[in-house]
Protein backbone atom coordinates (compact mmCIF):
# COMPACT_ATOMS: atom_id res chain seq x y z
CA UNK A 1 0.00 0.00 0.00
CA UNK A 2 1.45 3.34 -1.07
CA UNK A 3 0.18 5.67 1.63
CA UNK A 4 1.67 8.78 0.01
CA UNK A 5 -0.71 8.44 -2.94
CA UNK A 6 -3.67 8.81 -0.60
CA UNK A 7 -2.59 11.82 1.43
CA UNK A 8 -3.90 15.38 1.18
CA UNK A 9 -1.06 17.11 3.05
CA UNK A 10 -2.89 19.79 4.98
CA UNK A 11 -2.47 23.06 6.83
CA UNK A 12 -5.59 25.12 7.50
CA UNK A 13 -4.64 26.94 10.68
CA UNK A 14 -6.06 30.45 11.08
CA UNK A 15 -2.53 31.81 11.56
CA UNK A 16 -1.01 29.89 8.65
CA UNK A 17 1.93 31.70 7.05
CA UNK A 18 3.44 31.57 3.57
CA UNK A 19 6.47 29.84 5.06
CA UNK A 20 4.16 27.05 6.29
CA UNK A 21 2.74 26.62 2.81
CA UNK A 22 6.18 26.59 1.23
CA UNK A 23 7.29 23.86 3.65
CA UNK A 24 4.10 21.90 3.05
CA UNK A 25 4.49 22.04 -0.73
CA UNK A 26 8.13 20.97 -0.62
CA UNK A 27 7.23 18.02 1.60
CA UNK A 28 4.43 17.10 -0.80
CA UNK A 29 6.90 17.08 -3.70
CA UNK A 30 9.52 15.13 -1.75
CA UNK A 31 7.11 12.49 -0.49
CA UNK A 32 4.90 12.41 -3.61
CA UNK A 33 1.63 13.15 -1.82
CA UNK A 34 -1.62 13.30 -3.76
CA UNK A 35 -2.34 16.94 -2.91
CA UNK A 36 -1.80 19.81 -0.55
CA UNK A 37 -4.84 21.37 1.10
CA UNK A 38 -4.28 24.98 2.04
CA UNK A 39 -6.30 28.18 2.75
CA UNK A 40 -7.76 29.94 -0.31
CA UNK A 41 -5.48 32.91 0.38
CA UNK A 42 -2.44 30.81 -0.52
CA UNK A 43 -3.75 28.97 -3.60
CA UNK A 44 -1.76 31.15 -6.01
CA UNK A 45 1.41 30.48 -4.04
CA UNK A 46 0.80 26.73 -3.90
CA UNK A 47 0.10 26.66 -7.64
CA UNK A 48 3.39 28.43 -8.30
CA UNK A 49 5.30 26.09 -6.01
CA UNK A 50 3.72 22.91 -7.43
CA UNK A 51 3.30 23.89 -11.07
CA UNK A 52 5.85 21.40 -12.38
CA UNK A 53 4.99 18.55 -10.00
CA UNK A 54 2.24 15.93 -9.98
CA UNK A 55 0.92 17.20 -6.63
CA UNK A 56 -2.57 18.70 -6.83
CA UNK A 57 -3.62 21.97 -5.21
CA UNK A 58 -6.71 21.67 -3.00
CA UNK A 59 -8.41 24.35 -0.95
CA UNK A 60 -11.51 24.80 1.21
CA UNK A 61 -14.79 26.57 0.44
CA UNK A 62 -17.28 27.88 3.01
CA UNK A 63 -14.86 26.69 5.66
CA UNK A 64 -15.43 25.70 8.39
CA UNK A 65 -19.21 26.02 8.87
CA UNK A 66 -20.68 26.01 5.36
CA UNK A 67 -23.45 28.49 6.11
CA UNK A 68 -22.27 31.27 3.79
CA UNK A 69 -24.67 32.33 1.03
CA UNK A 70 -24.59 30.09 -2.03
CA UNK A 71 -23.53 32.85 -4.49
CA UNK A 72 -20.61 33.72 -2.22
CA UNK A 73 -19.46 30.11 -2.06
CA UNK A 74 -19.78 29.75 -5.82
CA UNK A 75 -17.56 32.79 -6.25
CA UNK A 76 -15.09 31.23 -3.82
CA UNK A 77 -14.97 28.13 -6.04
CA UNK A 78 -14.46 30.19 -9.18
CA UNK A 79 -11.72 32.30 -7.62
CA UNK A 80 -9.93 29.25 -6.23
CA UNK A 81 -9.95 27.59 -9.64
CA UNK A 82 -8.78 30.75 -11.36
CA UNK A 83 -5.95 30.95 -8.84
CA UNK A 84 -4.87 27.39 -9.67
CA UNK A 85 -6.85 24.98 -7.48
CA UNK A 86 -7.39 21.47 -8.86
CA UNK A 87 -9.72 20.38 -6.07
CA UNK A 88 -12.19 22.18 -3.77
CA UNK A 89 -13.32 20.84 -0.39
CA UNK A 90 -16.72 22.46 0.30
CA UNK A 91 -18.54 22.38 3.63
CA UNK A 92 -22.21 21.43 3.54
CA UNK A 93 -24.61 23.98 5.03
CA UNK A 94 -25.13 22.26 8.38
CA UNK A 95 -27.71 24.82 9.53
CA UNK A 96 -29.88 24.00 6.51
CA UNK A 97 -29.45 20.27 7.12
CA UNK A 98 -30.55 20.66 10.75
CA UNK A 99 -33.60 22.65 9.62
CA UNK A 100 -34.50 19.88 7.19
CA UNK A 101 -34.29 22.28 4.23
CA UNK A 102 -33.29 19.54 1.83
CA UNK A 103 -34.24 21.39 -1.35
CA UNK A 104 -31.96 24.23 -0.28
CA UNK A 105 -29.16 21.82 0.61
CA UNK A 106 -29.44 20.12 -2.77
CA UNK A 107 -29.57 23.43 -4.66
CA UNK A 108 -26.56 24.75 -2.73
CA UNK A 109 -24.45 21.66 -3.45
CA UNK A 110 -25.64 21.52 -7.06
CA UNK A 111 -24.43 25.09 -7.66
CA UNK A 112 -21.03 24.33 -6.12
CA UNK A 113 -20.65 21.05 -8.00
CA UNK A 114 -21.50 22.72 -11.30
CA UNK A 115 -18.99 25.51 -10.65
CA UNK A 116 -16.25 22.93 -10.10
CA UNK A 117 -17.19 20.45 -12.81
CA UNK A 118 -17.70 23.04 -15.54
CA UNK A 119 -13.97 23.74 -15.15
CA UNK A 120 -13.08 20.05 -15.00
CA UNK A 121 -12.13 20.21 -11.31
CA UNK A 122 -12.72 17.87 -8.39
CA UNK A 123 -15.23 18.63 -5.64
CA UNK A 124 -15.18 17.06 -2.18
CA UNK A 125 -18.23 17.68 0.03
CA UNK A 126 -17.45 17.90 3.75
CA UNK A 127 -20.29 16.51 5.90
CA UNK A 128 -18.98 17.27 9.43
CA UNK A 129 -20.33 13.90 10.52
CA UNK A 130 -19.87 14.47 14.26
CA UNK A 131 -22.70 17.03 14.15
CA UNK A 132 -25.11 14.95 12.08
CA UNK A 133 -27.44 12.02 12.70
CA UNK A 134 -27.15 8.88 10.61
CA UNK A 135 -30.46 9.78 8.98
CA UNK A 136 -29.08 13.18 7.93
CA UNK A 137 -25.87 11.57 6.68
CA UNK A 138 -27.76 9.05 4.56
CA UNK A 139 -29.90 11.83 3.05
CA UNK A 140 -26.73 13.79 2.19
CA UNK A 141 -25.26 10.66 0.60
CA UNK A 142 -28.32 10.38 -1.65
CA UNK A 143 -27.99 14.03 -2.68
CA UNK A 144 -24.25 13.78 -3.37
CA UNK A 145 -24.69 10.57 -5.36
CA UNK A 146 -27.36 12.21 -7.49
CA UNK A 147 -25.18 15.25 -8.15
CA UNK A 148 -22.13 13.19 -9.07
CA UNK A 149 -19.72 14.79 -6.62
CA UNK A 150 -16.23 13.31 -6.67
CA UNK A 151 -15.70 12.77 -2.95
CA UNK A 152 -17.55 12.87 0.33
CA UNK A 153 -15.30 13.99 3.20
CA UNK A 154 -16.01 13.12 6.81
CA UNK A 155 -14.98 16.22 8.71
CA UNK A 156 -13.30 19.59 8.89
CA UNK A 157 -11.44 18.31 11.95
CA UNK A 158 -12.89 21.08 14.12
CA UNK A 159 -15.84 19.16 15.59
CA UNK A 160 -14.21 15.76 15.91
CA UNK A 161 -12.52 13.62 13.33
CA UNK A 162 -13.13 10.59 11.19
CA UNK A 163 -14.07 7.20 12.59
CA UNK A 164 -13.77 3.79 10.99
CA UNK A 165 -17.48 3.18 11.53
CA UNK A 166 -18.41 6.39 9.75
CA UNK A 167 -16.19 5.66 6.75
CA UNK A 168 -17.78 2.21 6.51
CA UNK A 169 -21.26 3.76 6.66
CA UNK A 170 -20.38 6.23 3.92
CA UNK A 171 -18.82 3.55 1.73
CA UNK A 172 -21.90 1.34 2.07
CA UNK A 173 -24.21 4.28 1.30
CA UNK A 174 -22.49 5.75 -1.76
CA UNK A 175 -21.91 4.46 -5.28
CA UNK A 176 -18.35 3.50 -6.14
CA UNK A 177 -18.13 6.57 -8.37
CA UNK A 178 -18.17 8.75 -5.23
CA UNK A 179 -14.94 8.35 -3.29
CA UNK A 180 -14.40 9.02 0.40
CA UNK A 181 -11.90 11.28 2.13
CA UNK A 182 -11.29 10.59 5.81
CA UNK A 183 -10.11 13.64 7.70
CA UNK A 184 -9.58 14.72 11.28
CA UNK A 185 -7.33 13.16 13.90
CA UNK A 186 -5.44 10.80 11.59
CA UNK A 187 -1.83 10.91 12.68
CA UNK A 188 -0.31 7.42 12.35
CA UNK A 189 0.35 4.96 9.55
CA UNK A 190 -1.80 2.33 11.24
CA UNK A 191 -4.73 4.73 11.42
CA UNK A 192 -4.33 5.72 7.77
CA UNK A 193 -4.21 2.08 6.66
CA UNK A 194 -7.29 1.25 8.70
CA UNK A 195 -9.26 4.06 7.08
CA UNK A 196 -8.19 2.99 3.61
CA UNK A 197 -9.19 -0.59 4.35
CA UNK A 198 -12.55 0.73 5.58
CA UNK A 199 -13.16 2.38 2.22
CA UNK A 200 -11.41 5.75 2.14
CA UNK A 201 -9.44 6.77 -0.96
CA UNK A 202 -7.92 9.95 0.49
CA UNK A 203 -6.59 10.84 3.92
CA UNK A 204 -6.64 14.47 5.03
CA UNK A 205 -3.90 15.06 7.59
CA UNK A 206 -1.22 17.46 8.74
CA UNK A 207 0.92 14.47 9.74
CA UNK A 208 1.63 13.15 6.25
CA UNK A 209 5.40 13.03 6.66
CA UNK A 210 5.16 11.07 9.91
CA UNK A 211 2.59 8.68 8.45
CA UNK A 212 4.71 7.88 5.40
CA UNK A 213 7.85 7.49 7.52
CA UNK A 214 6.06 5.07 9.87
CA UNK A 215 4.66 3.14 6.93
CA UNK A 216 8.12 2.76 5.41
CA UNK A 217 9.55 1.50 8.71
CA UNK A 218 6.81 -1.12 8.98
CA UNK A 219 7.53 -2.60 5.55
Amino acid sequence: MNLADTIDHTTLKADCRLSDVEKLCQEAIDFKFAAVCIPPYFVKDAFRLLEYSRVKVATVIGFPYGYSATPGKVEEVKRAINDGADEVDVVVNICAVKEGQWNFVKSDLESLTLAAHIKGKVIKVIFETALLSNEEILKLCDICAGLGVNYVKTSTGIHGGATIEMVQLLRNSLPKTVKIKASGGIRTADQAKAFIEAGASRIGTSAGVLIVAEGAEAE
